[in-house]
């Protein structure tokens, strides 16, 4: 079987993307689905979140991308059981600027992972949070998209961006790309402007957003200064019992595969 890609973006910062990579990943991991997570994302942030920190990254992601090593030697374990992760090395953020002149730039990501496609069943691609080369890459390599709505005023405005963006991917790069859906994240259930947003996306957008919802919660948000996820650092809060069920859910979605 080959794996299923998967595209967590955003180009707006602060919605919740890389705190869902780490805790979808973890939950499709605990059910024992061999994930790797590669962190394409200059901040690196998905990687400290899994507790390897800048100075312990010596290859990586840009490594990979810009056709340096095989991905196989980059590629390391977390300690969590059928989770793995492509780090983000420390040089990612002037890949965008090496890529313009290289050929077939927008497809160095998915040369690089076809050489362990069998090896695992998912892997997660947590993008940087802007439309830039990168993630151009993510979205040429990818057959599915999710993307982390937070439930605040502006959010449809940047969505329809997005869309628009894969719209034209899709045209032009990767003919099989598909939104797998898009998930509320930071919901307040005590804010009315919450229940607002969450429910005029899915008015909008109807069957593309996941019934499962990420309530906003102080025990995701401390996972990270633990290097750890949600699901590790306490499965029973509100947040990790909601990434469980999102993984639950998007295990029965159809998925558009490469």
């Amino acid at each position: 079987m080959t794996a299923r890609i998967l595209a967590i973006t955003n180009q707006k910062g602060g919605v919740g993307k890389t705190t869902t990579t780490i805790n979808l990943a973890t939950a499709l991991a605990a059910f024992k689905k061999k994930t790797l997570l590669v962190d394409l994302d200059p901040q690196g942030n998905a990687s400290t979140g899994l507790s390897f920190h800048p100075q312990e990254r010596r290859i990586g992601t840009y490594e990979v991308v810009l056709g340096d090593i095989d991905i196989a030697q980059a590629v390391v374990t977390t300690g969590i059981p059928d989770l793995w992760l492509l780090p983000a090395s420390p040089d990612l953020s002037g890949a965008e600027i090496e890529l313009v002149n290289q050929n077939e730039r927008e497809y160095r990501l998915k040369v690089a992972l076809e050489t362990v496609m069998s090896y695992y069943d998912y892997i997660l691609i947590d993008c940087p949070p802007a439309l830039g080369l990168l993630t151009l890459n993510a979205l040429t390599t990818a057959g599915n998209v999710l993307i982390p709505l937070q439930c605040e005023y502006y959010a449809l405005e940047g969505l329809s961006q997005l869309i628009k963006t894969i719209m034209r991917i899709r045209q032009s790069l990767n003919s099989k790309l598909e939104i797998l859906g898009i998930v509320l994240t930071m919901f307040d259930k005590r804010s009315g402007l919450s229940s607002q947003v969450a429910e005029d996306v899915r008015q909008t957008l109807s069957d593309k957003v996941l019934q499962t919802v990420i309530p906003r919660n102080v025990r995701v948000s401390e996972a990270p200064s633990h290097g750890k996820p949600a699901l590790l650092y306490d499965i029973n809060c509100l947040g990790s019992q909601a990434y469980i069920k999102l993984a639950a859910e998007i295990l029965k979605r159809k998925w558009s595969t490469i």
